[in-house]
Parts: structure tokens; C-alpha cells; sequence
């Protein structure tokens, strides 16, 4: 009798990929920290050199939070797949008997999970220092719930178009920024509209309808780009 080849389901699969991800990151805490730090760090640099003074940044608050935010994500964007690539699991991934978009938007969650929602979460803190109204609070809240999942998408994509290279951080940043940059328009520009007394509901769609439009194209685009990349 020959034994039978049992193939796990799709969402076992996934749920596969996400516990290993969190086993990893959990053995480099040190790095995992590193997204949150640089976001702290980034903040306490524009009361040093623009001064304590309310009015002055409550005034770029919000623009400042979302580049911290941005440029965090942007820290630790490498990592998306470059520890796969190394230990030969993207491979495996790719052979797998299921859709690779599937588990690359499993491993983009986890991602973004572990380095953009701390920061989020940290966002009270970090407008505190800023002394943002508190008004705005919620509106800029709002625009990086919606905002850091679409950046962790986009920058999937074009992850796995440089995942092929050796020292390819500069060639990333360079790829990502431009198509970073719409986002932070609409999402700082959300809690600009905000702080002026107009409707900001607008941006939000933007950034909503750009989120709905990613979750279904940028995992089968960065899929296709590991194929091209790796062949």
C-alpha cells in the first residue's frame, strides 16, 4: 500500500506561514523593536531642533508622524522576505502546492502586525510630544489605520522585485518613496482638512478604495515579481 500524500487546506497553510514568522521574530526581538525606536527617535529630533514651543509643532504634527511612520516602515521592509530568500524557505513557498499570493498576503500581515501597528499604537504617545490637539487625535489615528497596511502592500511588491539583489536598500527606497508619497498626501492631509474644520471623509475613501484595490492586486503582483526575480 502506497501513503497517501494529505495536502493541508489553504488557511492551514497560511496559518503555517504566519506562526513560523512569529517564531522568528520572537527569537530577534532586538530587531523587531527596531521599527518603534526609529519612529521615537525621529519624533524627539524635531522638538530639539524646532523647540519647545506648542504652537510651532502642534502645527506639523500630524506630517511629521506619518513620515516617521513611513520612513519606520520603510527600516524594516528588507526583512519582508530576505530572511526566506537566505534560509531557502521562499523556494519552498514557491513549490508549494498552494496560491503563492495567498501566502505572501499571510506573511505581508504578520509584517505589517509586527512593525507598523506598534507604532500606530504608540501614536498617542507620540503626539503628545508633539502636542497635537487632541481634536486631531482621532483623525490622524484613522488615516495610518488605513494608511500603514496600504504601504505594507505596495512595499511587498516592490520587496520582492529587488529580493534578487545583493544590497538592494538604496534601489528599495528609491522604487518605494514615489509610491509612498500619494499615501502620505492623503493621510497627513486628512488631519490638515481636520484641523482646518473641513470634511476629511474624502481622503479616507481615497485611502480606503486604494486598500481594498491593493489587498486583491499587490499579493498576485508580488507574487509574480519572486517568479521573475527567482526563477
Amino acid at each position: 500500500m502506497t501513503a497517501r500524500t494529505v495536502t493541508p487546506s489553504l488557511l492551514a497553510a497560511c496559518g503555517a506561514v504566519a506562526r513560523r514568522d512569529l517564531r522568528l521574530l520572537w527569537r530577534r526581538r532586538g530587531d523587531a523593536a527596531q521599527p518603534v525606536l526609529f519612529a521615537l527617535m525621529v519624533i524627539t529630533l524635531f522638538p530639539l531642533a524646532l523647540g519647545p514651543t506648542p504652537e510651532t509643532l502642534g502645527g506639523i504634527a500630524a506630517g511629521v508622524v506619518w513620515v516617521a511612520v513611513l520612513l519606520s516602515g520603510l527600516l524594516s521592509l528588507d526583512s519582508l522576505f530576505r530572511g526566506d530568500l537566505e534560509d531557502g524557505s521562499l523556494e519552498q513557498l514557491m513549490l508549494a502546492p498552494h496560491p503563492l499570493a495567498a501566502l505572501i498576503f499571510a506573511k505581508v500581515c504578520i509584517h505589517w502586525l509586527t512593525t507598523a501597528l506598534p507604532v500606530v499604537l504608540m501614536t498617542p504617545l507620540l503626539a503628545q510630544l508633539l502636542f497635537l490637539p487632541d481634536a486631531l487625535l482621532g483623525p490622524l489615528m484613522g488615516s495610518l489605520l488605513l494608511g500603514t497596511p496600504l504601504l505594507s502592500l505596495i512595499g511587498a511588491v516592490v520587496v520582492a522585485l529587488t529580493v534578487g539583489m545583493r544590497r538592494s536598500g538604496m534601489l528599495l527606497a528609491l522604487l518605494a518613496l514615489p509610491l509612498y508619497v500619494p499615501v502620505l498626501i492623503f493621510g497627513a492631509g486628512s488631519v490638515v482638512a481636520a484641523a482646518e474644520g473641513l470634511a476629511y471623509g474624502g481622503a479616507w475613501l481615497v485611502l480606503g478604495a486604494a486598500l481594498v484595490l491593493s489587498l486583491v492586486l499587490a499579493p498576485l503582483a508580488a507574487a509574480a515579481a519572486l517568479r521573475i526575480a527567482l526563477p
